[in-house]
Protein backbone atom coordinates (compact mmCIF):
# COMPACT_ATOMS: atom_id res chain seq x y z
CA UNK A 1 0.00 0.00 0.00
CA UNK A 2 1.98 3.69 -0.91
CA UNK A 3 2.05 6.07 1.99
CA UNK A 4 1.10 9.52 1.06
CA UNK A 5 2.57 12.56 2.57
CA UNK A 6 0.38 14.81 0.36
CA UNK A 7 -2.96 15.62 0.42
CA UNK A 8 -5.73 17.91 -0.97
CA UNK A 9 -8.65 18.22 1.11
CA UNK A 10 -12.02 20.10 0.23
CA UNK A 11 -14.59 20.71 2.74
CA UNK A 12 -18.00 21.21 1.98
CA UNK A 13 -21.37 22.39 4.06
CA UNK A 14 -24.17 19.90 5.16
CA UNK A 15 -26.44 23.00 5.63
CA UNK A 16 -27.69 23.54 2.47
CA UNK A 17 -28.97 20.90 -0.07
CA UNK A 18 -26.57 19.79 -2.56
CA UNK A 19 -27.88 16.90 -5.05
CA UNK A 20 -24.62 14.38 -5.45
CA UNK A 21 -24.34 15.76 -8.84
CA UNK A 22 -24.33 19.44 -7.80
CA UNK A 23 -22.02 18.19 -4.76
CA UNK A 24 -19.84 17.01 -7.18
CA UNK A 25 -19.55 19.45 -9.02
CA UNK A 26 -18.98 22.15 -6.64
CA UNK A 27 -15.94 19.78 -5.09
CA UNK A 28 -14.28 19.89 -8.96
CA UNK A 29 -14.19 23.46 -8.72
CA UNK A 30 -12.69 23.56 -5.27
CA UNK A 31 -10.02 20.93 -6.45
CA UNK A 32 -9.02 22.48 -9.70
CA UNK A 33 -8.97 26.12 -8.10
CA UNK A 34 -6.74 24.74 -5.52
CA UNK A 35 -4.35 22.91 -7.94
CA UNK A 36 -3.53 26.00 -10.45
CA UNK A 37 -3.15 27.71 -7.44
CA UNK A 38 -0.66 25.80 -5.65
CA UNK A 39 1.13 24.90 -9.13
CA UNK A 40 2.11 28.58 -9.36
CA UNK A 41 2.52 29.36 -5.88
CA UNK A 42 3.65 25.69 -4.17
CA UNK A 43 5.31 24.08 -7.27
CA UNK A 44 6.93 22.07 -5.04
CA UNK A 45 4.19 20.78 -3.14
CA UNK A 46 2.20 20.33 -6.47
CA UNK A 47 4.39 18.65 -7.55
CA UNK A 48 4.95 16.08 -4.77
CA UNK A 49 1.06 15.89 -4.70
CA UNK A 50 0.26 15.24 -7.99
CA UNK A 51 3.27 12.62 -8.53
CA UNK A 52 2.07 10.37 -5.65
CA UNK A 53 -0.94 9.88 -7.03
CA UNK A 54 -3.21 13.75 -6.16
CA UNK A 55 -4.77 12.19 -2.84
CA UNK A 56 -8.22 14.20 -1.87
CA UNK A 57 -10.42 13.74 0.82
CA UNK A 58 -13.94 15.25 1.20
CA UNK A 59 -14.92 16.49 4.72
CA UNK A 60 -18.24 18.28 6.05
CA UNK A 61 -18.77 21.02 8.20
CA UNK A 62 -22.31 21.55 9.59
CA UNK A 63 -22.05 25.36 8.87
CA UNK A 64 -21.33 28.57 6.72
CA UNK A 65 -19.68 29.84 10.06
CA UNK A 66 -17.44 27.02 10.43
CA UNK A 67 -16.20 27.05 7.11
CA UNK A 68 -14.90 30.44 7.39
CA UNK A 69 -13.16 29.66 10.66
CA UNK A 70 -11.73 26.25 8.91
CA UNK A 71 -10.68 28.91 5.51
CA UNK A 72 -9.23 31.30 8.18
CA UNK A 73 -7.24 28.74 9.93
CA UNK A 74 -5.96 27.18 6.56
CA UNK A 75 -4.98 30.59 5.77
CA UNK A 76 -3.29 31.95 8.82
CA UNK A 77 -1.08 28.36 8.45
CA UNK A 78 -0.15 29.73 4.60
CA UNK A 79 -1.73 26.89 2.99
CA UNK A 80 -3.74 27.10 -0.46
CA UNK A 81 -7.66 27.77 -0.07
CA UNK A 82 -10.25 28.38 -2.75
CA UNK A 83 -13.86 29.20 -1.43
CA UNK A 84 -16.68 28.19 -3.95
CA UNK A 85 -19.33 30.65 -4.33
CA UNK A 86 -22.07 29.00 -6.44
CA UNK A 87 -23.69 31.25 -9.44
CA UNK A 88 -27.18 30.32 -8.67
CA UNK A 89 -27.83 29.52 -12.23
CA UNK A 90 -29.23 25.85 -10.88
CA UNK A 91 -30.24 24.81 -7.50
CA UNK A 92 -29.12 27.34 -5.15
CA UNK A 93 -29.77 30.50 -4.96
CA UNK A 94 -26.98 32.86 -6.34
CA UNK A 95 -23.73 33.94 -4.00
CA UNK A 96 -24.21 30.71 -2.23
CA UNK A 97 -20.89 29.92 -0.32
CA UNK A 98 -20.57 25.57 -0.96
CA UNK A 99 -17.34 24.57 -0.22
CA UNK A 100 -13.68 25.53 0.54
CA UNK A 101 -10.06 23.68 -1.13
CA UNK A 102 -7.27 23.69 0.78
CA UNK A 103 -3.96 22.28 -0.27
CA UNK A 104 -1.91 20.51 -2.09
CA UNK A 105 0.38 20.39 0.75
CA UNK A 106 1.95 18.10 3.10
CA UNK A 107 -0.66 15.83 5.73
CA UNK A 108 0.68 17.17 8.58
CA UNK A 109 -0.11 20.37 7.49
CA UNK A 110 -3.68 20.46 6.44
CA UNK A 111 -4.40 18.01 9.65
CA UNK A 112 -3.85 20.84 11.54
CA UNK A 113 -6.36 22.69 10.24
CA UNK A 114 -9.01 19.89 9.32
CA UNK A 115 -8.24 16.50 11.40
CA UNK A 116 -11.32 17.15 13.42
CA UNK A 117 -14.06 17.12 10.80
CA UNK A 118 -15.49 13.77 10.03
CA UNK A 119 -15.90 12.87 6.07
CA UNK A 120 -18.49 13.40 3.46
Amino acid sequence: MATFNYKMVIVVRKDIKLSPGKMAAQVAHAAVNCALIAKKRSPMYFDAWYNEGQKKAVLKVNSLLELHEIKAAAEAAGLVVSLIVDAGMTELPPNTTTCLGIGPAPENLIDKVTGHLGLM
